[in-house]
């Protein structure tokens, strides 16, 4: 028997359920994957040749897709990652043929305050500390072929501003007479470090590069790792990655990868990249392991590819979106959805109690603040934030409603929740007609899912209604307006001078009308002020800005203050992450 999670730290669980894991050989025959269809990286984990498995499941039908997104979290996250797993080992018992698609976890907020991405309790993927630290080297990759983009663009400028026209043409260079101020990427890192927001790179001689501003944003913001999470083959990877802008000319024009010749040598960075990974739950159902977009400022989505293998291979298979249904939800739903064309059967919306009554909280209520233990009001009984917290739970649904999904709710349930506090959610849900489980995963796994999967398994069977919310014949101004109004519950949406200028030219533009509207916005908040909890009224959506991403095909309207380079706080996980000298074996984690 694994150790109780209420009395053991999950890096424990993970190293004693690795003792006890199916070889990735024994994995892959038991879900009709083959030997030769493997790239190993050790005994426990591999890459999937995609290539090879997907021409021979090609024509298999595909399975039911469950699509698992929660309610406005808080800054801890409330347990989407391990409730996707958990409802996997939960159809596991239930003796299906499963699988699930999760984003790889990010070194940034890993070592910060949010912790991997693995699950938790009983209900998480293993082996934990690799797929934690690194994994198979993606985000590496994509991190290497962003910033080579760079080493072309800044490498270009220099050589531009040092030799004539006629010295680059004997060396087969066009001048691009690139623009130092309109430089549309910076440099990437995959760490949250406030310090690198805003840099100026190119000091010293003639010699050492052009003076000019610059920034760092984190790995998994970078358009190669959007691109990676919506492409289906090799083909459109390398065209989306040909695509990409990198700056402007003085003259206005877009300079791409490809007008500075790297496109190729990026593709061949991303090669290993674009194969999925395959790990396992603690209870031995395939975990496809593929992208790490983060959800506030990207879109937020494991890839197109793990999902359309974990379909073709196994009667259900579950995937995740980052952060509440306002979100992670609506870019699945009106971008991921139209770009794969394949169809959901059913949502999942996961709520805790402490979401719910921090949403319903007083005013003067305790502050979360991120690093420090949840207050602990959050966590005593209190009926009256809890039933005004319900709003948000109300509002997400209706959000899911929208799409024509059935829905199951999901309480991820945590040992100091009430039946009272628990109850009153089941009722005002059954009230509503909406299944709502009680999900003790985290501490039982598979077992405590049994309720979830069967809401689940009764859900699939419903004929899909699943509709986009917009057609792309809708002007971009017009879905921003009404993503804003339907999604968030926005009043209105009000532009800044330069947003509207960039959506005008955006619109006259045929080039554009495929392109889909990705919004980034604080992910605490239905809003765009995090401070708003709840359902807040009466508020206008602001837009600051436009980003237009050609090889992602993303148009990126920015609302509120958004960085793309989260900052560390003070209180830090990599203080507390180690390695025993005894065992060899990394803690913390």
């Amino acid at each position: 028997m694994l150790p109780e999670p209420v009395s053991c730290p999950d890096w424990l669980i993970a190293q004693e359920a690795e003792r006890r894991m199916k070889s990735i050989f024994q994995l892959a025959e038991e879900f009709d994957i083959k030997k030769e269809e493997l790239i190993p990286y050790g005994s426990y984990i591999a890459k999937i040749d995609y290539r090879k498995l997907y021409s021979r499941i090609k024509n298999n039908p595909n399975g039911k897709y469950i699509i698992v997104t929660a309610i406005t979290p808080t800054p801890f996250g409330e347990g989407k990652s391990t409730t996707t797993i958990g409802l996997t080992q939960g159809l596991g018992k239930r003796g299906k043929k499963v699988s699930c698609a999760i984003r790889q976890p990010s070194a940034g907020p890993l070592m910060n305050i949010k912790g991997s991405a693995a699950g938790g309790g009983l209900s998480q993927c293993i082996p934990r500390t690799e797929f934690s630290l690194g994994f198979t080297g993606d985000i590496n990759a994509v991190m290497n072929a962003h910033n080579l983009a760079m080493v072309a663009l800044t490498s270009r400028m220099l050589h531009e501003a040092n030799y004539s026209d006629e010295i680059l043409k004997k060396r087969g260079l066009r001048r691009l007479d690139i623009d130092p101020k309109r430089v549309q990427m910076g440099w990437v890192i995959d760490f949250c470090v406030q310090a690198l927001r805003k840099i100026v790179i190119g000091l010293g001689g003639k010699k050492d590069g052009i003076t000019m501003e610059s920034r760092f944003d984190i790995a998994t913001s970078s358009e190669l790792m959007a691109i990676l999470s919506l492409v289906k083959d090799l083909k459109e990877l390398k065209k989306r990655i040909s695509s990409i802008v990198v700056a402007y000319s003085k003259t206005g024009n877009p300079i791409t990868t490809e007008d500075l010749e790297v496109s190729g040598a990026m593709s061949a960075l991303m090669l290993p990249a674009f194969n999925p990974n395959l790990i396992q739950t603690i209870e031995g159902q395939p975990v496809f392991v593929h992208a790490a977009p983060f959800a506030n400022i990207a879109i937020g989505q494991s890839s197109i590819i793990a999902d359309m293998v974990g379909l073709k291979l196994n009667e259900y298979h579950v995937t995740e979106c980052g952060f509440g249904a306002d979100i992670g939800f609506e870019k699945f739903w009106n971008i991921k959805c139209r770009t794969s064309g394949l169809k959901p059967d059913v949502a999942v919306l996961v709520a805790t109690l402490r979401a719910l009554k921090y949403h319903g909280a007083d005013k003067d209520s305790p502050k979360i603040i991120p690093g420090n233990p949840l207050p602990k009001e959050y966590i005593e009984k209190n009926m009256q934030w809890l039933e005004r917290g319900m709003k948000n739970l109300f509002h997400h649904i209706k959000i899911i409603k929208k799409s024509g999904l059935s829905i199951v709710v999901c309480i991820n349930k945590f040992q100091s929740d009430t039946h009272e506090e628990l109850d009153f959610v089941r009722k005002f849900c059954e009230e509503m007609g909406i299944p709502v489980a009680i999900s003790e995963h985290w501490q039982k796994g598979g077992q405590g899912a049994l309720e979830l999967a069967d809401f689940v398994i009764d859900a699939c069977k419903n004929n899909s209604n699943f509709n986009f919310l917009y057609e792309n014949s809708l002007p971009h101004i017009s879905r921003i307006e009404l993503i804003a109004r339907e999604i968030y519950g926005a009043d209105s949406v009000e532009f800044s001078p330069l947003a509207l200028e960039k959506l005008q030219s955006i619109n006259s533009k045929k080039e554009f009308s495929d392109f889909a509207i990705c919004i980034a916005k604080t992910h605490l908040s239905l809003s765009d002020n995090p401070l708003l909890r709840g359902v807040p009224e009466g508020w206008q959506l602001f837009i600051r800005d436009i980003l237009v991403f050609y090889g992602a095909k993303l148009i990126v309207p920015v609302a509120g203050e958004i960085s793309l380079m989260p900052g560390t706080a003070s209180t830090p996980n990599f203080r507390t992450i180690d390695v025993d000298l005894q065992t060899g074996k990394v803690t913390g984690i």
